[in-house]
């Protein structure tokens, strides 16, 4: 019987299948059209594509969690803080999104003023008690919840509850007690780091969208049930790691940025393989563009990620950059009539005007269609028709008001897009003082390959990477991840009174509660643990993360973490203060249970200049050309093409652009250079 490990990825516009046979050691992959308002439908039409009980591993990446925050649709909370206390995710902090705009309002939290109650109790910053809890008063509190009849769950952030969090675990057992079946978030649980505000945020946004989750798992998994699926069914993290359905209903935030981190772990696995250190990624879909770095062969993770401005989710997660960027991003005209793109999306339902279901805004889709650089009769491999006229009379009458023509206005609509992906590529990169010629443009969704070679023009970027199965390169990221669990704690401690005997403490309970984490996953071998400190400069407001690899901390090797931290600030910002005050904040620990490697099969070596297998009109910046299309399923490793060319294959279409050239590696990825660069 064969065994497959199954990896769906549920996007905006697609729902994109890998499977992975580990018995033949053969990769399929297929798409099938989401369905927004129920995701489950989408995920069982393209699942009758293989036998229920051949599945032996399930790993899925949603938006659900996402789209409930963005959209406002999650549930009416409850948040539960200590006397004095209830404003706090309304004042949020001082800085402004637009600073000079006296217009300006802040985002509204996900709670409303008159559902935050408040409980008499402190406990100190170094964990005393100094007022103990009023049980009689949560009690109240659970009484005026019940009243407003319509609350479905609550939040609980008690003052310095990650330094002792007693009185917060005991408001739960109260709550659960007065309100039972009614789902409630506690920060010690969520997030045991300190700043007030930020941890209320990332506990309220947990609550919000854990009734939500509920639902959408208890009816999945339901629904699994009935067609036989009943193995090894997980979700994937914010951290490309993976929990199961039980652990992602007690705590939906980790699921927060599901989707994406697949296609950053899949871009690891490829510059592993090519001998790449340093790569950008770009994942262009229906919907949206995500974008991220590789830097020496190291995901970036982050816990600075906001929902919106001012409304932080701080577990960890891949630093992963979002924008309204996709092939079915809208082209309009706003007041002043300059022609603007997304970051509104057609999505799956119309979507684009070509795919014939109601669409009436011309999309990117639409304008890559008529440029030429998309075959009508070849979409999906043929099995999905586009409509040529039609997306050509959506483009005109967008273009009838600037004295345009449909093509004309559809190379505008492109080189927007590009734009607006570069300013993307240039926050990951730029801003944070990378130089883009030292990366590689690793593109992939369903689009990302149509845009690949001008990106690299516009942002300057030498070479790109075209990897194998691009349209569902998230979903076979999400075979080739780690089970990972990251653990974090705020200690507040600092070199000249470092309490080594608790540090040493909290660090092995970090590391015994992500191993018992991996265990009740079943991972219990190939266990790597990576442990690491948040220092500072007393006074400083930002801290640089140091690497330990010791689970007892000594004063031998405290002294060396100290000696770590100068150099490494030295090294980031040209000076540091050898007898300065240094501040530990934050202990962090990373599990992982390393996954077996997945064997890229690699083509017959050919050497030469391929044939092309069509030649078509495509229109470029410098004019339509004649170009030659070719079939990547016909090509050979060490194959080079020169463009203007399109590489033609059933999820995409790579666009190369007069004079950049490509090359075909042994294990079938497309290595786009630019001109004057060599491999």
């Amino acid at each position: 019987m064969r065994n497959f490990l199954l990896g769906v990825d549920v996007g905006g516009t697609f729902t994109d299948f890998v499977a992975y046979d580990r018995g033949q050691r053969e990769l399929t992959v297929w798409k099938q059209l989401s369905t927004p308002k129920d995701p489950t439908t989408g995920i069982l039409g393209g699942l009758q594509a293989i036998e229920a009980r051949a599945i032996e591993n399930l790993r899925l990446g949603t938006t659900v969690a996402t789209n409930a925050i963005l959209e406002r649709k999650g549930a009416r909370v409850a948040y539960v803080t200590t006397r004095g206390f209830r404003d706090i995710p309304f004042l949020q902090r001082g800085h402004r999104e637009h600073h000079y705009d006296s217009g300006w309002i802040r985002s509204r939290p996900l709670v409303r003023r008159r559902d935050c109650h408040e409980v008499d109790e402190r406990i100190l910053a170094d964990g005393a008690v100094l007022t103990a809890l009023d049980e009689a008063g949560v009690r109240e509190v659970a009484a005026r919840i019940r009243a407003a009849g319509d609350i479905e769950a609550v939040a609980v952030a008690l003052l310095f509850s990650y330094v002792n969090p007693v009185h917060e675990q005991r408001v739960r057992e109260i709550l659960a007690a007065e309100l039972p079946g009614m789902p409630i978030s506690i920060s010690y649980d969520v997030l045991p780091k300190w700043k007030e505000y930020e941890r209320a945020s990332t506990t309220l946004a947990d609550a919000y969208i854990k009734p939500v989750l509920h639902r959408y798992l208890r009816d999945m998994r339901g629904r699994f049930d009935e067609r036989g699926i009943t193995k090894h069914v997980v979700m994937i993290k914010s951290n490309g790691g993976e929990m199961t359905l039980d652990a992602a209903r007690e705590q939906p935030i980790h699921l927060t940025l599901s989707g994406p981190t697949g296609g950053v772990v899949a871009a690891k696995a490829i510059a592993e393989n090519l001998g790449l250190s340093h790569l950008v990624t770009l994942d262009m879909g229906g919907t949206s563009t995500d974008c991220s770095t590789i830097v020496d062969g190291s995901i970036a993770f982050t816990t600075s990620f906001e929902i919106e401005f001012g409304l932080p989710v701080q577990v960890p997660m891949i630093d992963i950059r979002t924008i309204g960027a996709g092939g079915g991003s809208i082209a309009w005209m706003d007041k002043g009539g300059m022609l603007r793109v997304g970051p509104h999306s057609a999505g799956a339902q119309p979507g684009p005007v070509c795919y014939g279901f109601g669409g009436e805004h011309a999309t990117v889709t639409d304008a890559n269609l008529v440029l030429g650089r998309i075959n009508p009769a070849n979409f999906l491999g043929g099995s999905m028709k586009l409509d040529l006229p039609h997306a050509e009379a959506a483009l005109a009458r967008l273009a009838d008001p600037l004295g345009m023509n449909a093509e004309q206005l559809a190379l505008a609509v492109s080189r927007i897009v590009n734009n607006n992906m570069v300013g993307a590529l240039r926050t990951v990169l730029i801003e944070r003082g990378f130089d883009p010629r030292d990366f590689a443009l690793v593109a992939f969704g369903g689009a990302g390959p149509l845009h690949v070679s001008d990106l690299m023009a516009e942002a300057g970027i030498p070479r790109g990477v075209v990897p194998v199965h691009p349209g569902q390169f998230s979903a076979l990221g999400f075979i080739l991840t780690d089970a990972r669990v990251d653990l974090e704690r705020t200690v507040q401690m600092h070199s000249r009174r470092f309490d080594a005997e608790r540090a040493t403490a909290i660090l092995k309970e970090l590391i015994a509660t992500g191993t018992a984490n991996l265990a009740e996953q079943g991972y219990t071998h190939h266990l790597a643990v990576t442990r690491t400190l948040d220092l500072r400069y007393l006074g400083q407001n930002y801290e640089l993360e140091v690497g330990i690899d010791f689970d007892e901390f000594t004063a031998a090797n405290t002294a060396r973490v100290w000696e770590a931290f100068h150099a490494l600030h030295q090294a980031r910002f040209g000076f540091h203060i050898p007898n300065e005050v240094i501040e530990a904040i934050t202990i962090k620990c990373t599990v992982v249970s390393v996954a077996e490697r997945l064997d890229f099969p690699t083509l017959p070596a050919s050497g030469g200049s391929p044939q092309p297998t069509d030649r078509r009109r495509a229109v470029f910046e410098d004019g339509g050309f004649d170009t030659p299309v070719y079939d990547r399923a016909g090509l050979r490793a060490g194959d080079r093409i020169t463009g203007p060319a399109l590489v033609e294959e059933a999820a995409s279409v790579t666009v190369l652009r007069p004079g950049y050239r490509l090359e075909v590696t042994a294990h079938g990825h497309l290595l786009v250079l630019a001109p004057g660069v060599e491999n």
